[in-house]
């Protein structure tokens, strides 16, 4: 009897030792997003307030090209607004130009953590070259007014960003990116202050993306 009830008591605790350890449940893969997309850019940065468009298409699963385009002012460091006491416009003593860029970019962006990171949470780093269109209106005449006496000049120049796009949609894209824009005239540059000729440009933009992919 006591050998069988020792026996009883062992078999049990033979079984569970005996179970072979479960295989871990394989990663889930990478979600599958359309690998074009298109939108618009909604950019603050110390050289003021822009709107851009752009378009992406993937080239790899971390690998994206991308085109863009982009319209913002680009005010003088050196500029001191003031605001007219009796009709509250803003004004800026010695301004002579008002200066717009028009920069057009080609380039790639590279996704990062993409095997350590969760699809809600996509960062990538980002860099695009090209021309760059530089416009200047007289700061003298009304700000809509003043386009009719425009004038064009060429830059070449590009940025470097870093950025995200959040959320698991496959319809609805939306993002955030840093990037710092350099560019240089190719002609005699720009005079936004009277006396002070502008030939190159450094802006920190943080840009918001906007858009849809299909």
């Amino acid at each position: 009897m006591k050998r069988f009830a020792l026996m009883m008591i062992l078999l049990p605790m033979l079984s569970i030792y005996g179970q072979r350890i479960g295989k871990l449940a394989p990663e889930k893969p990478n979600e599958v997003f359309p690998e074009k997309s298109w939108g618009v850019d909604i950019m603050f940065g110390e050289g003021g307030f822009g709107l851009g468009t752009f378009f992406r298409k993937s080239l790899s699963e971390n690998i994206t090209g991308f085109v863009d385009l982009s319209f913002s002012e680009s005010k003088d460091e050196r500029e001191i607004e003031y605001i007219d006491p009796y009709f509250g416009i803003p004004y800026v003593i010695g301004k002579k130009n008002r200066v717009f860029l028009i920069p057009l970019n080609l380039g790639v962006q590279y996704r990062l953590f993409s095997k350590t990171l969760t699809d809600n949470l996509r960062p990538y780093v980002n860099a695009g070259v090209g021309p760059t269109f530089v416009l200047t209106t007289p700061y003298e005449k009304e700000f809509f007014s003043s386009f009719g006496d425009s004038k064009m000049h060429y830059a070449a120049g590009g940025y470097v960003g870093i950025g995200a796009n959040f959320g698991i949609s496959k319809k609805n894209l939306a993002g955030l990116n840093v990037r710092y824009y350099f560019i240089h005239m190719l002609d005699d540059g720009v005079e936004s202050l009277e006396g002070k000729v502008r030939k190159d440009f450094g802006h920190i933009y943080i840009t918001l993306n906007l858009g849809i992919m299909y």
